[in-house]
């Protein structure tokens, strides 16, 4: 805890030095401005930002209306990426201002002033003309960002997805199965809307669901204001999920044991129970289906490079060697390559999540782009090495930036059929 306050506190004193940086740069190309202009400037840039910055440390380390919380993030967000757009024009614009100031000192002239005036007949300076660009510049992502959140957040995509299985029994060629992944309940801000997309789920009345990992951002509570609406998440075969990266409370309580992190894990865990979910932990269930039967497989999380590896796949394979059919659920689709790919070849098929699209990227029927796709491999859709294959939901939620833009939420409803993988 005292490691997250420190990176807060740093974080919060690198945004006060920018906040004075651009303060003073968008200052300087209004100097025709009245004394009460300036004041109503200065006392609005500074309690825009220092409220915004209060809020947000509130909304960490206080229990506030998950609804008040978002719009603070959302604000703070929004600012944020505003300001860093706007940075490169002023910084540039300093750099030309001195680089002037060099000469004008080397040439033995007077000292020029740090923001020279408009010369006669020039329309407008060239630090002007960089600040004003720079301005236009920050809006340019405001803009795009606030669609993606009025538009994007919300607009749930059902993608149906055949999934051919050599050694499917009979009885369970055309059974559906809805996948949905990462809902991150402490983002959301709409109930009306989450509820919107469990219904359009249920509506398809899947036989199974499948839920892979990070049902919250951090702790477990985010999740006392949805818990009945995903309860209401029923099929005949059952509802199956697993953990994710996000949901061990690892980001908040850090990756040591705490008695305090043991019980949030434990809330959670009684969360899935409570909503009628079978958690899987490094276990298996068998689906039985006039009398014949798949094995359902689902481990904690495991990822590659820094994330954690709480999963043990060798424990939920244990009892299945005569499953004809092995389905994985595992939050982090880098498990498929590093481990179940070289070490477990009677996996025919994982379902993933965790990687979000990012968010952002272009995804249709011609072409599908995401700039997540330059860290992993298999981050949406469906792969296929050999006879293995992996699936990755781009999740019903979002984290960080409160919207999507391109990469719309998921739900993914698979018809099992008999046959080779094209």
């Amino acid at each position: 805890m005292a490691n997250r306050i420190f990176a807060l506190l740093f974080i919060s004193l690198l945004l006060l030095l920018l906040d004075l940086y651009l303060y003073k740069a968008i200052k300087a190309i209004r100097p025709n401005w009245s004394a009460k202009q300036k004041r109503v400037f200065t006392y609005g840039w500074w309690g825009y930002s220092i409220l915004i910055t209060l809020g947000v440390f509130i909304g960490v380390y206080f229990n506030i209306r998950l609804t008040l919380r978002s719009i603070l993030m959302v604000a703070f967000f929004l600012s944020s990426v505003a300001k860093l757009f706007f940075l490169p024009f002023v910084v540039v614009d300093d750099f030309r201002r001195s680089m002037l100031w060099m000469r004008k000192k080397y040439e033995g002239k007077k000292k020029a002033e740090i923001m020279p005036p408009v010369e006669v007949g020039e329309p407008i300076s060239r630090s002007q003309f960089l600040v004003k660009a720079g301005l236009l510049a920050a809006a340019v992502p405001i803009s795009s960002l606030s669609f993606g959140i009025l538009t994007g957040a919300y607009d749930y995509q059902l993608r149906r997805q055949k999934l051919f299985l050599p050694n499917l029994p009979k009885a369970f060629d055309g059974l559906q199965i809805a996948q949905i992944s990462d809902v991150h309940s402490g983002s959301f801000y709409n109930k009306k809307a989450v509820l919107g997309g469990v219904e359009m789920l249920l509506g398809e009345k899947p036989d199974a669901i499948f839920f892979t990992g990070d049902l919250v951002n951090n702790i477990a509570s985010e999740m006392n204001e949805y818990q009945d609406i995903f309860s209401k998440l029923k099929a005949p075969l059952g509802v199956f999920s697993v953990l994710g990266n996000h949901d061990y409370g690892d980001y908040y309580y850090g990756r040591e044991p705490s008695k305090a992190k043991a019980e949030n894990l434990a809330q959670l865990k009684k969360t899935h129970q409570n909503m009628g979910w079978d958690l899987l932990l490094n276990e298996n269930r068998r689906l039985k289906v006039d009398g014949e039967e798949i094995a359902i497989l689902g481990i904690e999380n495991w990822g590659a490079g820094r994330f954690a590896k709480y999963g043990r796949l060798d424990q939920a394979v244990q009892g299945t060697e005569d499953a004809p059919v092995k389905l994985l659920l595992s939050h982090d689709p880098s498990h498929w390559r590093a481990q179940v790919l070289p070490d477990y070849p009677q996996i025919d098929a994982m379902f993933s999540g965790h990687t979000h699209g990012m968010q952002f990227g272009i995804r249709n029927e011609f072409i599908q782009w995401s700039p997540v796709q330059y860290i992993y491999k298999e981050w949406a859709g469906l792969y296929q090495e050999g006879h293995q294959q992996i699936y990755v939901n781009v999740g019903y939620g979002f984290l960080g930036y409160p919207g999507r833009l391109g990469m719309l939420p998921e739900i993914t409803l698979f018809e099992l059929k008999s046959g080779q993988p094209s």
